[in-house]
């Protein structure tokens, strides 16, 4: 099942984080780039200070313990929900104002 999951992120090219269980730390906002036999190979960035690192880490698939993929993501700090025209009317999402929510 793993075997198929990796195969598939790797095809997508998605951001995953990867939890290696032999050395117990998690790989954040890496990518898949290559799957062969059970050899799994990961690039994925490092900031410390004022470097930034690029890295590429080959793992065995049994080292992988899991794996994340942000599925969305919403800001806080923007209220205002964005709304596309081009969506068809029943779709929009048009903000409420204040008097609607009172009831």
């Amino acid at each position: 099942m793993l075997h198929r999951k990796i195969y598939q992120l790797c095809q997508d090219d998605r951001e995953v984080c990867i939890f290696l269980r032999d050395q117990q730390r998690w790989i954040e906002s890496g990518r898949i780039v290559d799957f062969e036999g059970d050899i799994v190979t990961i690039r994925y960035e490092t900031e410390e200070e004022d470097e930034v690192s690029s890295w590429e880490e080959m793992v065995r698939l049994e080292s992988i313990g899991a794996v994340t993929q942000k599925l969305a993501s919403v800001s806080k700090t923007n209220t205002e929900i964005s709304v596309s025209d081009d969506c068809p009317e029943a779709e929009q999402i048009h903000p409420q104002s204040p008097e609607h929510n009172q009831e």
